[in-house]
């Protein structure tokens, strides 16, 4: 949508909230704490609820893949659909779908008649819902937040996300642990229901809608010129679309099958995903504060330590080992995450923000589908050690490629004069809670960094950002 720049609004004198910290900024910010609380926990349920119909590391691959195939599929229209309608409306919608699918599923497993076949079809549900969702919430917030202050917002916007992503994985393995993954999906759901209604208040008052164009082929054509024109662009999402896919088959397949077999089950898996986002939330903190120059060089190095959870489940390494290779992605990923939000705030006009995220989501997930489906055969063809060496080393192969792209190495930080949609005078810290500014996890991590830090299993939802994957 074009947006015009909203007039700069400062938050009244007392407030307790940045100015830069717009009224839907909060409503984001609150609404990805409520939906990172309940999906970190369903992405445990969703593989223990698959191990309690006796399905193996194959039937855990095919669940995945049939979220991700629809994701695939649907990005690019989402992308289109989110830069003609009302962004909120498209997130809304994608809340809605994501609990309907969640609490079916919560009332087959609690009922002990869930089939493989069933949860495939609702988390091709949730896959749909997060292919209209993911563009939509990225230019939703990158249109919420002043450009001098992008950085630092993104970053506490990021903290917050990851907040709520360690108390969802650790009560969520817990809850697996005690009272089964039936219950732990059912408030999953309830979680979506409660962000969609903090969405419906999103104010987009100020983007009027998008002049009438050539159709939704015409706009995808002007996202792919706008995506393809950019080296530093394409070659990142083309690194990402390797890295995502090999975290997908690592998370949501092998990960959980060395808890299983070698750390006693759900708890330590789970604890190892909280401290993940412990250090999503330190790299966060760290980025709040630290403003590197070139912006992609130091983002891409940070992508190196990603490979650690795979070599350390290779091993296998202890809980111990596992949880520490786990914090130290965490907070590499994050740098990463912050780096990659504020260059796609910088360089990409904000009426085509949501079409080139979709093309960014397209490339980073195209892998997903192939290699949480191929993670079943490998193991039984290589051995588990062996494929997961593998993805550790092709990690750090297409990383080390993509730093010989001239602009990813040179590409700086330069003055903003983007201003927030929505930082209008109803944003005061009377018009929403400032307790709700508290630290939030990534909905809507950009496209590459939320991707690697949203690579849930199965029955994730459309919110995931993040989901493990590049947005942190």
């Amino acid at each position: 949508m074009n947006s015009p720049a909203a007039a700069p609004h400062r938050a009244p004198l007392g407030s307790r909230r940045p100015e830069w910290a717009g009224r839907n900024y909060v409503l984001l910010t609150a609404a990805t704490i409520v939906t990172n609380l309940g999906t970190h926990g369903a992405l445990i349920a969703t593989t223990w609820a698959v191990f309690e119909t006796g399905g193996d590391a194959g039937d855990v691959g095919l669940v995945a893949m049939a979220r991700f195939l629809p994701l695939v599929l649907f990005l690019l229209i989402g992308g289109a659909v989110a830069d003609r309608v009302p962004r909120h409306r498209v997130m809304v919608a994608a809340n809605v779908l994501n609990c309907v699918s969640q609490a079916v599923f919560a009332a087959l497993v609690l009922a002990g008649t869930a089939q493989i076949w069933q949860m495939m079809v609702l988390t091709a549900l949730c896959g749909t819902g997060q292919a209209f969702f993911n563009p939509a919430a990225e230019g939703m917030l990158m249109s919420s937040v002043t450009g001098e202050q992008a950085s630092r917002a993104f970053a506490v916007y990021r903290m917050a996300m990851h907040g709520a992503s360690i108390g969802g994985a650790a009560l969520g393995g817990a809850l697996v642990a005690f009272v089964g993954p039936g219950w732990v999906l059912l408030i999953d759901a309830v979680a979506f229901a409660v962000a969609g209604g903090l969405r419906a208040f999103l104010d987009v008052s100020g983007i009027p809608a998008r002049a009438p164009g050539g159709g939704l082929f015409s706009d995808l054509r002007e996202g792919w010129h706008e995506f393809i024109g950019r080296p530093w662009l394409w070659s990142i999402v083309a690194q990402f679309s390797v890295v995502v896919g090999l975290i997908g088959a690592v998370e949501s397949v092998y990960g959980p099958l060395v808890a299983k077999a070698e750390l006693g089950g759900a708890r330590p898996w789970g604890i190892a995903l909280a401290a993940y986002g412990v250090g999503t939330l330190a790299g966060a903190f760290l980025m709040a504060r630290w403003k590197p120059r070139r912006l992609l060089f130091v983002g891409t190095l940070c992508v190196f330590p990603i490979a650690l959870p795979s070599a350390a489940l290779a091993v296998p390494l202890d809980a111990v080992g596992l949880t520490a290779a786990m914090f130290v992605s965490g907070v590499a990923i994050e740098v990463f995450g912050v780096s990659w939000m504020t260059t796609m705030h910088q360089e990409i006009p904000e009426e085509k923000l949501s079409r080139v995220s979709a093309y960014d989501w397209f490339g980073s997930t195209a892998l997903l589908p192939l290699t949480t489906a191929l993670a079943g055969p490998a193991e039984s063809s290589f051995g588990r050690s062996t494929a997961l060496w593998g993805a550790a080393g092709l990690m750090v192969l297409v990383t080390a490629l993509v730093l010989l792209v001239p602009d990813v190495r040179n590409l700086t930080r330069r003055p903003h004069t983007k201003e927030a949609v929505g930082a209008t005078p109803a944003a005061t810290a009377d018009s929403v809670p400032a307790a709700t500014v508290a630290p939030l996890a990534p909905a809507a991590a950009a496209g590459s960094a939320g991707a690697a830090a949203a690579v849930p299993a199965g029955g994730a939802s459309a919110d995931t950002e993040g989901t493990r994957r590049r947005n942190g």
